[in-house]
């Protein structure tokens, strides 16, 4: 692979447990430069050679950023697409091409509609065909392939039950094009797309396993920490129909290209030092022996010389005079993370980014309650709405309040019925996916701001802390997202501005679902190399997964009414209680109880190290 014009840094390491070419890369934007540096390549090779390249594209959230590098090289001039032709990996079925959650649909608006792509080349699978027509259907789309010459470069995604394009469990290494019963697994992930998995179609036209090995090279792409151990056995485990991407151990020209969150529990990655020689430094040494304590169901203060030894950790006693001197040393680092309120910062400017109405508390809701009372100034910046996150029945809860309250409010009553009726009736007429009205929008955007409020009133904050950006980005009405532009940053650039805060808190999660986090973060990041000042960052979790002992800088330990209190604030969010729209598809309990299994569970694992026992505790990081 030719270099690429920015500098990516490629983590290395042992390669021994792994059965497919890995290239690991610190964030998932440098994925997107690689794979379209590659393209482009291949573009260029192909049409030299033959007249024409042939591509197989995927869908998901993970191509999106190639695709937009791929439209930013087309409008720069560097890459030509008109004599490309491309073939999709799958379409869900049964499916109109001109529903929202068609591929076609996601294809037109992520990168079809922006390059001079001949619409005649491209082929995705019809999920219109009449079901006694699919067979033939199928096979006209291998002879397609077939007859283009087959397929140069080969884009694929992963998903939780190890699937490539729709090949679910049980998949064939000799299928081709065919009908297939979608997985729980992929329903249940798929189901924030459909605003719910009962909407999820239950079957899916997809390319086979022998269809997809065809293509001259393949790219397996991988973002995200819940990705992680569904690579770890398609890359480092045996060969399994239960894992259809391990059969592109078999293929000749196969690679798989991931961000240091999906390639966490990578042996290389997890735990190198039991492959090579590592640099024994003192977050290794901390990542080594805390991974020893719990491989050994030892306190560390308790680790031996033999337990050292007889776990692939013989190099780092040898660093030291014997196992207590280490054991001491990761004890003390560790305990001097944790920091109670006496420690946190006092008489500060605080601000609080929360990318969602429900972030800061879900996160944070210990200590925003710590931060109030040790008098700081704090002030939590609500990024996005959150609209399309409330269900179509609670806006109609809220009118109903509205109408039964209008005498008391002094409100025109006929108004406030013709405006409730024509709400209704357009709820009525509303087709799954269909984008919101405006009004209605809007409401559902202050029924999350009320329930903003009321969550930090809960943990002691002033209502007036509360701040509402609304950015630009979100303001879709669907489920995908523009791009951050100039008018997001300056949004957060202006409240930097305005806050001059000395520390503030980002949502620091890689598994949001929909990419609002990272997108957010985006927007942080860059009106923050606009800023004057320079605040202290510390990054949160989001609902999805917590910090580990090891990567935490700060542990924030809670008394159990200070955990009940933070529950409390997070039920103000009803809208997102008991059934949340987007709760993400890989845990299916409420946020409510990942937070208190999370905070228990981080105090618990503290506790079998050997450190003071608490409750429960949080967990930060500072940039």
């Amino acid at each position: 692979m030719r270099e690429t014009s920015d500098a990516i840094t490629v983590i290395e390491g042992s390669r021994e447990r792994e059965n497919l070419p890995t290239v690991i890369v610190d964030d998932p934007q440098d994925l997107a430069v690689l794979l379209a540096d590659r393209m482009v390549e291949i573009i260029e090779g192909e049409v030299a050679a033959k007249g024409k390249c042939v591509l197989g594209l995927a869908t998901g959230s993970t191509p999106v950023g190639i695709y937009r590098e791929l439209i930013r090289r087309y409008e720069a001039g560097e890459v030509d697409f008109s004599q490309v032709v491309t073939f999709n990996l799958d379409e869900y079925y049964p499916m109109s091409p001109y529903s929202i959650h068609s591929y076609r649909l996601y294809m037109m608006e992520n990168l079809f509609a922006h390059i001079n792509l001949d619409p005649r080349n491209i082929h995705i699978p019809d999920g219109s065909v009449p079901r006694k027509k699919l067979e033939a259907h199928c096979q006209a789309y291998e002879d397609a392939i077939r007859e283009a010459g087959g397929i140069d470069f080969q884009i694929l995604g992963i998903g939780r039950s190890g699937h490539i394009g729709f090949n679910e469990p049980g998949s064939s290494p000799d299928s081709r094009a065919r009908l297939i019963t979608l997985d729980t697994i992929t329903r249940r992930d798929a189901a924030s797309d459909f605003f719910g998995e009962d909407n999820v179609p239950l079957e899916a036209i997809t390319m086979g396993i022998a269809s997809i090995g065809d293509a001259r090279e393949i790219a397996l792409i991988a973002t995200g920490e819940h990705k992680a151990p569904i690579v770890r056995r398609a890359v480092e485990g045996t060969v399994s129909p239960d894992v259809s991407a391990t059969y592109l151990q078999h293929h000749r020209n196969a690679i798989v290209y991931l961000d240091l969150a999906a390639a966490g529990e990578l042996t290389r990655m997890k735990t190198p030092w039991v492959l090579e020689p590592v640099e024994w430094t003192p977050g290794m040494i901390e990542d080594a022996v805390v991974w020893l304590a719990e491989e050994t169901g030892n306190a560390i203060l308790k680790l031996t010389a033999r337990d050292y030894r007889e776990n692939h950790l013989s190099p780092l006693l040898n660093r030291y005079p014997n196992a207590g001197e280490i054991n001491g040393e990761v004890f003390i680092r560790l305990r001097e993370k944790i920091q109670g309120r006496a420690k946190l910062p006092r008489g500060q400017r605080v601000l609080v980014f929360s990318p969602h109405p429900d972030d800061d508390v879900i996160s944070m809701g210990g200590i925003l309650r710590k931060l109030w009372e040790n008098d700081n100034e704090i002030v939590v910046a609500y990024m996005t709405s959150g609209n399309i996150a409330v269900f179509d029945h609670d806006v109609q809860r809220h009118l109903d309040f509205v109408a039964r309250a209008a005498p008391a409010l002094d409100l025109d009553e006929t108004k406030v019925r013709g405006l409730r009726r024509e709400i209704d009736e357009g709820f009525n007429t509303k087709q799954l996916g269909d984008v919101d009205s405006e009004r209605v929008q809007s409401l559902k955007r202050y029924i999350r701001e009320s329930e903003a409020v009321s969550a930090i009133a809960a943990v002691g904050l002033p209502r007036t802390a509360a701040r509402f950006l609304n950015m630009p980005f979100y303001r879709t009405g669907e489920v995908r997202k523009r791009p951050i532009d100039e008018e997001d940053v300056e949004i957060v650039t202006e409240l930097l501005r305005d806050c001059r805060p000395d520390l503030i808190f980002v949502a620091g999660d890689l598994s949001d679902p929909h990419g609002t986090h990272r997108l957010c973060r985006a927007a942080i990041d860059q009106a923050l190399e606009r800023h004057d000042g320079e605040p202290a960052v510390w990054l949160y979790r989001g609902a999805w997964e917590e910090w580990t002992l090891t990567q935490a800088d700060v542990l924030v330990p809670l008394s159990q009414e200070e955990l009940r209190r933070k529950i409390l604030a997070i039920f103000k969010h009803q809208s997102q209680k008991d059934v949340a729209p987007f709760p993400g598809g890989y845990d299916d309990r409420e946020f409510w109880q990942r937070v208190e299994s999370r905070n228990l569970d981080t105090a618990a694992r503290a506790d079998r190290l050997g450190l003071a026992e608490y409750y429960a505790m949080e967990a930060y990081r500072i940039e």
